[in-house]
């Protein structure tokens, strides 16, 4: 008695289309790492670097390594992310965005990264500018973090905040601590970290901090940390992470294990700058 004859071509006509793709994938990563590995060799001019400096002023201080490993980071940001005016800017120039692109990534020095891998364009506008909020009300924003692939900047906060590097306010660097924290699908102030002990000793780190903080901020008591970093965990690390770039000193004394944390996230010590 015959069976039945099945018919395999249609499977494996399947099986060939998805082995392609993969080949295909395969071979665009590859292509990506080594483009990558060219731009993260390459530094800028001295004419370059000092129009970095003029409107970021950590540019300058940083290690002679550390700010060549800076610039091929730059260059890979560069490359890969899209700048896009708004609010009756005309344009972002190179040198806007190289100024934002070094204040993004100073955030990836030394520490393991996917360079924003989420992230695809960089609103910016000129001044502080108006976007709805709670309940039908309108707010007045220097920058915003969105999951979704968006920064939004304001060019004179930009500028603002990379001038003053003891201020403790820095909307790139704010803004984009927001970004590594959403990373991993949540933003709640513990970005992505390698081990199951690193989050233990974050949370031990971070929490009666956090708590600490906040009850100075209801005070109305004066602290290192800015007082919007009471608002969540989420704007705490933001806010401390900005405070751990531009007042390190002050920073390490106040609350050293939350120092000792960000020193290890990050992989480097701006007191040594």
């Amino acid at each position: 008695m015959l069976g039945n004859t099945i018919n395999l071509a249609p499977f494996i006509l399947v099986v060939v289309v998805l082995a392609a793709a993969g080949l295909v994938i395969r071979a665009q990563q590859k292509q990506k790492q080594q483009r990558r590995s060219r731009l993260l060799e390459q530094c800028f001019s001295d004419t370059i670097r000092a129009e970095i400096a003029e409107d970021f002023h950590l540019y300058a201080k940083l290690p002679e390594k550390l700010r060549d490993e800076l610039d091929g980071l730059i260059h890979v940001f560069l490359s890969e992310k899209e700048f896009v005016p708004c609010g009756g800017l005309d344009a972002v120039s190179p040198h806007m965005q190289r100024v934002i692109a070094a204040q993004a990534c100073l955030l990836l020095l030394r520490s393991p990264h996917h360079f924003y891998a989420k992230l695809r364009s960089i609103l910016v506008y000129p001044d502080a500018y108006h976007a709805p909020g709670a309940d039908g009300a309108v707010d007045t924003r220097l920058g915003e973090s969105w999951s979704n692939g968006s920064v939004v900047l304001s060019w004179s906060s930009v500028v603002g905040g990379g001038r003053n590097e003891h201020d403790g306010h820095a909307v790139v660097i704010h803004e984009f601590a927001h970004q590594l924290d959403q990373a991993d699908g949540a933003g709640d102030g513990v970005p992505y970290l390698e081990s199951r002990g690193a989050y233990q000793a974050w949370a031990n780190a971070f929490q009666p901090a956090f708590e600490r903080f906040s009850q100075i901020a209801a005070a109305g008591k004066a602290n290192v940390i800015d007082d919007y970093g009471a608002e969540n965990p989420a704007e705490f690390f933001a806010v401390v992470t900005e405070t751990f770039y531009e007042k390190p000193k002050q920073l390490q004394k106040k609350y050293p294990k939350v120092y000792q944390q960000l020193k290890q996230y990050y992989g480097v010590d701006p007191l040594e700058w």
